[in-house]
Parts: C-alpha cells; sequence; structure tokens
C-alpha cells in the first residue's frame, strides 16, 4: 500500500467544473441583462412611445368628443367640445356655440360615436404637435332619418396644451368607392 498524503490535491471533477460555468454564464447573462433594461428605462425611445401613448388616447377620446352629442342637452356636448380642442377650432366652436345649441336643439338629433381605430401618424414632441387618423362609426338618432349608422374618418392635428393633447383641427377623410 501506498501512503496517503493527506493533504493531497485532486483534480476537480468534470460535472463540478461544468456546473460552476453555467452559473457563471447565468450570472453573465442576468447582470447584462439588468444593465439592459436599465438603459433603456432611460431612453428617449422609450420617452416618446410614452408621449405617442398620449398623444393616442387624447385623439381617440377628442376625436370621439367632437362628433357625439345629445339633441336633449345640446349645451353640454359642445362645453365637452371645447374642453377638447384649442387654437382656432375652439375659437370657432366658441364663436358658434349659441347657434349650434339651438339648430341641435330645435333637431333633437342625438350622435353617439365610438372610434373604432386610430393611429398616431406624425409627433413632434419638442414643438408639441401631433397628427392622427381616426375611424369611427357613428350613430345618429332622431330628425328625418330615425336611427342610422355611419362609417367616418378624420385626421386630427393635435397641440400639447397645459391640460393635455387637444385638437386643434379636424379634417373629414373621403375614401373613393367607399359611399362614405
Amino acid at each position: 500500500m501506498s501512503p496517503q498524503r493527506p493533504y493531497a490535491r485532486t483534480a476537480p471533477h468534470p460535472r463540478t467544473l461544468a456546473a460552476a460555468l453555467v452559473v457563471a454564464l447565468v450570472l453573465a447573462f442576468a447582470g447584462f441583462s439588468a444593465w439592459r433594461y436599465a438603459a433603456a428605462a432611460t431612453r428617449d425611445d422609450l420617452d416618446f412611445g410614452r408621449e405617442r401613448d398620449r398623444v393616442l388616447a387624447a385623439s381617440q377620446e377628442h376625436v370621439g368628443t367632437l362628433n357625439s352629442i345629445d339633441g336633449a342637452d345640446p349645451e353640454a356636448g359642445l362645453a365637452r367640445w371645447l374642453d377638447a380642442t384649442t387654437g382656432p377650432l375652439h375659437e370657432d366652436l366658441r364663436r358658434s356655440q349659441a347657434a349650434s345649441a339651438d339648430a341641435f336643439e330645435r333637431s333633437g338629433v342625438t350622435a353617439r360615436a365610438t372610434v373604432t381605430d386610430a393611429a398616431v401618424t406624425e409627433l413632434d414632441t419638442r414643438a408639441g404637435t401631433a397628427k392622427a387618423l381616426a375611424t369611427l362609426r357613428v350613430e345618429t338618432r332622431g330628425g328625418a332619418d330615425g336611427v342610422r349608422t355611419d362609417r367616418k374618418r378624420f385626421e386630427a392635428g393635435l397641440e400639447r396644451t397645459a391640460d393635455g393633447w387637444k385638437i386643434a383641427s379636424l379634417t373629414a377623410i373621403t375614401v373613393e368607392g367607399s359611399g362614405t
């Protein structure tokens, strides 16, 4: 028998080396991923995406509002229109508010719009301007036509205000051959 040395070094088992290598790789990947995630959270493109989401939400809400009115209470609807707008459009609506209220009240027409799709097509965060496209389904009740449902498309120009994004312009878009 050969005498054993009490403190002899033996080579590590290959499985132990492989396990240590896997753990080191997993820790390195986790560290790299955490660093990339933290870096992404401060990037301008993330801020831009958040602002685009705010513009999209505002355009959907405000375009729907500007296509809805309750013939029984047109003053409340017109007040919502003013809350949704800014700039020259806002001033035009404000100037014609009394005449519009009388016309809606006389007609008794109620319109309820639902935005079915929308997209932001332009956004300049520095200038505080944006454009969005929206498609709507507008159900109209009252008047000579009874109940009627129309599909409409609009391009909205938006401006950032102290109260958030508001509609500065609203243009109907016709599509050839669609009949609307």
